[in-house]
């Protein structure tokens, strides 16, 4: 595959702490929250042709606009950006140390006190040139959480 690696997916749990930095602002379907968000990835699998990479990682730049509540249903849009450390060089014959980028689209389903949320996500996993060749890895994922809502 041109500037990209074939036969390649990615398994991940993660933790994720946020911060709502705003309060409700916007035109009319653009209302909603600013929320900072950082994330700690201690599983990460990747299974390539050759072997399963094993890995963890973490995501220091969450950035994600929580759109207006309609009802119990909450969409959001996400841009994140974190490091990789991997057992294996991703994509084999790279690197063990990469660079992930991600853009979500999601939904919350609010509780009084939890949340779940189901959303799709396109991520970039690459050394950023680090070594050479750098075909990188994209993934179209689609996650699924729970959440727990503090000073509430």
């Amino acid at each position: 595959m041109p500037g990209g690696t074939s036969n390649t997916s990615v398994w991940n749990v993660g933790l994720r702490y946020g911060w709502i930095l705003t309060r409700p602002h916007g035109p009319g379907f653009l209302n909603g929250r600013f929320e900072y968000a950082v994330d700690a990835v201690p599983v990460f699998l990747v299974f390539q042709r050759y072997n399963t990479a094993y890995g963890a990682g973490v995501n220091p730049l969450g950035l994600k606009w929580d759109f207006a509540a309609r009802g119990r249903i909450e969409p959001y849009f996400e841009l994140n950006g974190g490091t990789l450390f991997t057992s294996y060089e991703v994509p084999a014959g790279t690197s063990s140390v990469n660079f992930t980028s991600a853009a979500a689209l999601g939904v919350h389903l609010l509780g009084e006190k939890h949340a779940f949320s189901l959303e799709v996500r396109y991520m970039h996993i690459s050394n950023a040139g680090l070594s050479s060749p750098n075909p990188g890895i994209n993934t179209v994922q689609v996650r699924v959480g729970v959440g727990k809502f503090f000073g509430h």
